[in-house]
Protein backbone atom coordinates (compact mmCIF):
# COMPACT_ATOMS: atom_id res chain seq x y z
CA UNK A 1 0.00 0.00 0.00
CA UNK A 2 1.42 3.38 -1.00
CA UNK A 3 0.24 6.34 1.13
CA UNK A 4 0.21 9.78 -0.50
CA UNK A 5 -1.06 13.28 0.21
CA UNK A 6 -2.66 14.14 3.61
CA UNK A 7 -2.86 10.49 4.63
CA UNK A 8 0.93 10.23 4.35
CA UNK A 9 1.38 13.21 6.66
CA UNK A 10 -1.00 11.70 9.22
CA UNK A 11 0.86 8.39 9.03
CA UNK A 12 4.18 10.12 9.70
CA UNK A 13 2.73 12.00 12.72
CA UNK A 14 1.29 8.77 14.12
CA UNK A 15 4.61 6.97 13.66
CA UNK A 16 6.53 9.73 15.45
CA UNK A 17 3.99 9.77 18.27
CA UNK A 18 4.13 6.00 18.67
CA UNK A 19 7.93 6.08 18.75
CA UNK A 20 7.86 8.77 21.44
CA UNK A 21 5.37 6.79 23.56
CA UNK A 22 7.49 3.66 23.17
CA UNK A 23 10.61 5.56 24.30
CA UNK A 24 8.76 6.92 27.34
CA UNK A 25 7.52 3.46 28.22
CA UNK A 26 10.88 1.74 27.86
CA UNK A 27 13.18 4.41 29.26
CA UNK A 28 10.88 6.53 31.42
CA UNK A 29 10.25 10.25 30.94
CA UNK A 30 13.67 11.30 32.26
CA UNK A 31 15.55 8.86 30.03
CA UNK A 32 13.55 9.93 27.00
CA UNK A 33 14.44 13.55 27.77
CA UNK A 34 18.07 12.51 27.98
CA UNK A 35 17.83 10.88 24.56
CA UNK A 36 16.39 14.08 23.09
CA UNK A 37 19.07 16.14 24.86
CA UNK A 38 21.77 13.89 23.38
CA UNK A 39 20.55 14.48 19.84
CA UNK A 40 19.95 18.21 20.34
CA UNK A 41 23.21 18.95 22.20
CA UNK A 42 25.71 20.73 19.93
CA UNK A 43 29.08 19.10 19.26
CA UNK A 44 32.07 20.62 21.10
CA UNK A 45 33.53 23.46 19.10
CA UNK A 46 36.98 22.98 17.64
CA UNK A 47 39.36 25.86 17.17
CA UNK A 48 42.43 26.36 14.96
CA UNK A 49 44.29 23.09 14.27
CA UNK A 50 41.61 21.23 16.22
CA UNK A 51 42.48 22.73 19.62
CA UNK A 52 39.76 22.44 22.26
CA UNK A 53 40.16 26.09 23.27
CA UNK A 54 41.22 29.21 21.39
CA UNK A 55 44.69 30.63 21.79
CA UNK A 56 45.02 34.03 23.48
CA UNK A 57 45.89 37.10 21.41
CA UNK A 58 49.40 37.19 19.92
CA UNK A 59 49.75 33.41 20.12
CA UNK A 60 50.00 30.85 17.31
CA UNK A 61 47.92 27.67 17.41
CA UNK A 62 49.74 24.48 16.45
CA UNK A 63 49.40 20.71 16.44
CA UNK A 64 52.15 18.16 15.78
CA UNK A 65 51.57 14.44 15.26
CA UNK A 66 54.50 12.09 14.69
CA UNK A 67 54.22 9.24 12.23
CA UNK A 68 52.81 5.89 13.33
CA UNK A 69 55.41 3.16 12.66
CA UNK A 70 56.35 3.43 8.96
CA UNK A 71 52.73 3.41 7.78
CA UNK A 72 50.90 6.60 8.78
CA UNK A 73 52.71 9.85 8.06
CA UNK A 74 53.13 12.79 10.46
CA UNK A 75 51.13 16.02 10.51
CA UNK A 76 52.20 19.59 11.18
CA UNK A 77 49.47 22.22 11.50
CA UNK A 78 50.03 25.92 12.20
CA UNK A 79 47.25 28.49 12.52
CA UNK A 80 44.76 26.07 10.95
CA UNK A 81 46.96 25.52 7.90
CA UNK A 82 48.19 21.97 7.34
CA UNK A 83 51.86 22.35 6.44
CA UNK A 84 52.81 18.67 6.35
CA UNK A 85 50.58 15.62 5.95
CA UNK A 86 50.13 12.45 3.94
CA UNK A 87 47.13 14.05 2.23
CA UNK A 88 49.40 16.83 0.94
CA UNK A 89 51.85 14.12 -0.13
CA UNK A 90 54.80 16.00 1.34
CA UNK A 91 55.96 13.67 4.12
CA UNK A 92 59.06 11.52 4.18
CA UNK A 93 60.71 9.07 6.53
CA UNK A 94 63.04 10.66 9.04
CA UNK A 95 62.72 14.31 10.06
CA UNK A 96 59.85 16.29 8.58
CA UNK A 97 60.88 19.94 8.54
CA UNK A 98 59.56 21.31 5.29
CA UNK A 99 60.98 18.62 2.97
CA UNK A 100 64.40 18.08 4.59
CA UNK A 101 65.32 14.43 5.04
CA UNK A 102 69.10 14.02 4.85
CA UNK A 103 71.99 15.30 6.90
CA UNK A 104 73.56 17.61 4.32
CA UNK A 105 70.27 19.35 3.45
CA UNK A 106 69.30 19.48 7.12
CA UNK A 107 72.47 21.39 8.01
CA UNK A 108 71.96 23.78 5.09
CA UNK A 109 68.43 24.33 6.39
CA UNK A 110 69.30 24.89 10.06
CA UNK A 111 72.51 26.94 9.88
CA UNK A 112 71.15 30.15 8.27
CA UNK A 113 67.94 30.46 10.32
CA UNK A 114 67.09 34.02 11.29
CA UNK A 115 66.55 35.10 14.89
CA UNK A 116 63.02 34.28 16.05
CA UNK A 117 62.34 31.68 13.35
CA UNK A 118 60.05 28.89 14.59
CA UNK A 119 61.04 25.31 13.79
CA UNK A 120 58.47 22.48 13.78
CA UNK A 121 59.64 18.86 13.74
CA UNK A 122 57.69 15.60 13.52
CA UNK A 123 59.47 12.27 13.12
CA UNK A 124 58.38 9.44 10.82
CA UNK A 125 59.74 5.88 10.96
CA UNK A 126 63.29 6.77 12.08
CA UNK A 127 64.72 10.24 12.66
CA UNK A 128 67.94 9.42 14.51
CA UNK A 129 69.80 8.23 11.41
CA UNK A 130 69.18 11.66 9.85
CA UNK A 131 71.13 13.37 12.63
CA UNK A 132 74.86 13.80 13.10
CA UNK A 133 76.68 15.54 15.95
CA UNK A 134 76.39 19.02 14.43
CA UNK A 135 72.68 18.75 13.61
CA UNK A 136 71.93 17.55 17.14
CA UNK A 137 73.83 20.55 18.51
CA UNK A 138 71.87 22.90 16.26
CA UNK A 139 68.59 21.45 17.55
CA UNK A 140 69.83 21.93 21.11
CA UNK A 141 70.44 25.60 20.26
CA UNK A 142 66.81 25.75 19.13
CA UNK A 143 65.73 24.59 22.59
CA UNK A 144 65.67 20.79 22.38
CA UNK A 145 66.66 18.67 25.36
CA UNK A 146 65.68 15.29 23.88
CA UNK A 147 67.59 15.38 20.60
CA UNK A 148 70.94 14.47 22.15
CA UNK A 149 69.52 11.09 23.24
CA UNK A 150 67.25 10.48 20.24
CA UNK A 151 67.82 6.88 19.16
CA UNK A 152 66.79 4.51 16.38
CA UNK A 153 63.04 4.68 15.66
CA UNK A 154 62.22 6.91 18.64
CA UNK A 155 59.11 9.05 18.12
CA UNK A 156 59.79 12.79 18.46
CA UNK A 157 57.81 16.02 18.11
CA UNK A 158 59.38 19.40 18.79
CA UNK A 159 58.83 23.13 18.39
CA UNK A 160 61.85 25.36 18.86
CA UNK A 161 63.04 28.80 17.85
CA UNK A 162 66.26 30.42 16.75
CA UNK A 163 67.64 32.52 19.60
CA UNK A 164 65.50 30.92 22.31
CA UNK A 165 66.85 31.80 25.76
CA UNK A 166 65.52 28.78 27.62
CA UNK A 167 64.70 25.22 26.72
CA UNK A 168 61.55 24.73 24.67
CA UNK A 169 58.45 23.60 26.60
CA UNK A 170 57.09 22.08 23.39
CA UNK A 171 58.83 18.73 23.04
CA UNK A 172 57.96 15.05 23.46
CA UNK A 173 59.92 11.88 22.87
CA UNK A 174 58.83 8.25 23.02
CA UNK A 175 61.60 5.66 23.25
CA UNK A 176 61.73 2.67 20.93
CA UNK A 177 61.48 -0.20 23.41
CA UNK A 178 60.45 -3.80 22.77
CA UNK A 179 58.75 -3.96 26.15
CA UNK A 180 56.53 -0.92 25.57
CA UNK A 181 56.25 -0.47 21.79
CA UNK A 182 52.68 -0.11 20.52
CA UNK A 183 53.60 -1.28 17.04
CA UNK A 184 56.03 -4.09 16.25
CA UNK A 185 59.40 -2.36 16.14
CA UNK A 186 58.03 1.15 16.73
CA UNK A 187 56.71 3.16 19.70
CA UNK A 188 53.30 4.81 19.56
CA UNK A 189 52.65 8.03 17.68
CA UNK A 190 53.02 11.28 19.63
CA UNK A 191 50.57 14.18 19.48
CA UNK A 192 51.22 17.65 20.87
CA UNK A 193 49.35 20.91 20.50
CA UNK A 194 49.33 24.30 22.14
CA UNK A 195 49.74 28.04 21.74
CA UNK A 196 53.08 29.65 20.98
CA UNK A 197 53.57 33.24 22.16
CA UNK A 198 54.81 35.63 19.50
CA UNK A 199 58.03 37.43 20.20
CA UNK A 200 57.84 41.23 19.72
CA UNK A 201 59.94 41.18 16.51
CA UNK A 202 57.46 38.71 14.97
CA UNK A 203 54.35 40.71 15.75
CA UNK A 204 52.59 42.23 12.78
Amino acid sequence: IIVTGPLRAVAVVLLVGFTWLLANTLFGGESASSVLHFFSEPHPRKYKCGLSAPCPPKHLAFRLVSGAANVIGPKICLEDKMLVSSVKNNVGRGLNIALVNDVSDLLKFLRPLHEGTLVFVASFDDAATKLNEESRRLFEELGSTAVKDLAFRDSWVFVGAKGIENKSPFEQRMKNSKSSNKYEGWPESLEMDGCIPLRPPLES
